[in-house]
């Protein structure tokens, strides 16, 4: 099985919002989404957007909205 996560990431290294799910493409619309939610100044001050893969829910941040 593969888990898509979708992680914002403030500048600390901090995860600030996250959602996993099991299909890519839903996957993809969260990652634009938080791409394009971001501020200019968020983006100047070092925060970051990122879709990584898991194969198991254990491995998915307590804190994430689970989608499946």
């Amino acid at each position: 099985m593969t888990i898509w996560v979708s992680e914002q990431i403030d500048p600390s290294g901090l995860l600030y919002a996250c959602i996993a799910c099991c299909n890519e493409d839903q996957a993809q619309e969260c990652v634009q989404s938080f791409e394009k939610n971001l501020t200019p100044e968020q983006k100047a001050a070092g925060w970051q957007v990122r879709l990584r893969t898991v194969t198991s829910w254990e491995e998915v941040p307590s804190t994430a909205l689970k989608l499946c």
